[in-house]
């Protein structure tokens, strides 16, 4: 089942996206604010297009959210691979979103510091220094 919703979202997440779905989307939208003169700008015709809107956006919140998840661990693992390949990358941050706000906060100010070290030491070729201090 599994496998099957997988599909079906990344399938509807693409759709969504899409120029023709939200040419749809804009037509629905022109019909619906035409049908409003033949309706009297009644409660019905209001609460047509606020029903649909809920539905529709309450369903694509969760299929939008699965394939987000989906893309984003894809790129973690894709991102992990580079730096346990690279033997000068440091293996902590390999597992960097799973680190407190403060861990984190500490590894963007020794970036910080590394940004400003090297806009003072480029290298003759032009090239700045990224090597980690410390």
């Amino acid at each position: 089942m599994q496998d099957r919703f997988r599909a079906f979202a990344n399938a509807i997440a693409d759709q969504v996206g899409s120029p023709w779905m939200f040419s749809a989307g804009l037509l629905l939208l022109l019909l619906w604010a035409a049908a409003g003169p033949f309706l009297h700008y009644s409660d019905t015709w209001q609460l047509l297009i606020n029903t649909g809107t809920n539905i529709v956006t309450f369903l694509i919140v969760f299929l939008i959210q699965n394939s987000q998840n989906r893309n984003a661990q894809a790129m973690q693992l894709k991102l992990n691979e580079i730096i346990r390949a690279m033997g000068s990358a440091r293996n902590q941050m390999l597992d960097l979103e799973n680190c407190s706000d403060e861990e984190i906060a500490a590894i963007r100010e020794e970036f910080r510091k590394i940004r400003e070290r090297s806009a003072r030491n480029r290298n003759p070729d032009g090239n700045a220094d990224l090597t980690p201090a410390g």
